[in-house]
């Protein structure tokens, strides 16, 4: 399966548009935005769990990480509610389910295998600071790695905020909203850029939040088979 798998082209996406499909568990759907692979895959997705759902326990072969968006999402290690922003490093397995149920924006089979720290962020209570080379924008690094960086960004309102990277970058709102093109991106949606790509987003009224990660789109590489 290949979905948005050219990675040289820009993808936009009010991701409240795209259908949910079902995964092999129950009580557990996904809106798929970039995937190569089957069940087994390279992919950027927002997964939705009912009420009381679990999906079998598994181990990350290529990594993952996440964010919690609604609800709470569970694993034997705890509980991790919304505003969480998790790192599961290559090897690490557990169990999820959510009794509330949960929504997810995950990222499985993007890792470095070098990289091994395990980390959980609440992403309410991080401390922002203003960039000192963008007007109207404040950060908080989140991870740092050679082959990629990801961040916590606030827009302030009205701020007009240039995104570019040389290996690409993407970006989900976690709040707020901006317009790019005089169409409006809010919460939830997505954007990916690919390497070299320059555009100007203006934050609306509301300012934005915003996940970002930059230079990790320089290598593509899909799950062994």
């Amino acid at each position: 399966m290949e979905i948005n798998a050219d990675f040289e082209e820009p993808v936009l996406r009010h991701t409240s548009q795209i259908d949910w499909v079902a995964s092999p568990m129950a009580g557990v759907e996904r809106r798929m935005l970039d995937r190569i692979g089957g069940e087994v895959a390279r992919a950027t997705s927002i997964v939705r769990y009912a009420k009381g759902s679990s999906f079998a326990e598994h181990t990350h072969s290529g990594g993952e990480e996440f964010i919690v968006l609604e609800g709470v999402f569970q694993d034997e290690h705890g509980d991790y509610p919304a505003g969480t922003y998790i790192r599961n490093p290559v090897g690490t397995h557990h169990i999820p389910r959510s009794d509330p149920g949960c929504t997810i924006f995950v990222k499985l089979w993007q890792f470095d295998p070098a990289d091994q720290e395990q980390i959980a962020v609440d992403l309410d209570s991080i401390e922002i600071l203003p960039a000192l080379d963008r007007a109207g924008v404040s950060s908080a690094t989140l991870a740092a790695r050679e082959y990629e960086h990801v961040a916590l960004e606030v827009w302030d309102a009205h701020a007009k905020v240039g995104l570019s990277d040389p290996c690409g970058l993407e970006m989900l709102i976690l709040d707020g909203s901006c317009s790019h093109n005089d169409e409006i991106y809010g919460r939830h949606d997505w954007i990916r850029l690919p390497a070299g790509a320059s555009e100007t987003f203006v934050a609306e009224s509301s300012g934005a939040r915003v996940w970002i990660k930059r230079g990790h789109l320089a290598n593509i590489v899909a799950p062994a088979k």
